[in-house]
């Protein structure tokens, strides 16, 4: 399974929404709180290449971008062949 890195605030409610999903789906991730740890919110920029909001979530090396296209790619049946790959 592909490691998943979610880049969080424990003030929005998108990014509960995308843990739900991951933890209903039963994957693992580590997830970096960008308000406890604000020294890395500009590598979470460069990293989703200039987005500023949270989530930003990332399976393996890819960018997926946040809760709304996690969600997306659930709907379209891709996300279990994301993470497996």
């Amino acid at each position: 399974m592909q490691p998943v890195e979610i880049y969080t605030s424990p003030l929005c409610g998108f990014c509960h929404a995308a843990k739900r999903l991951l933890n209903q789906k039963g994957v693992s991730f580590s997830e970096v709180d960008v308000l406890a740890n604000p020294d890395r919110k500009p590598e979470m920029i460069q990293r989703a290449e200039g987005a500023r909001t949270v989530p930003q979530i990332f399976i393996g090396d890819i960018h997926v971008g946040g809760c709304d296209e996690l969600h997306a790619l659930e709907r379209a049946g891709k996300l279990d062949a994301m993470l497996a790959a």
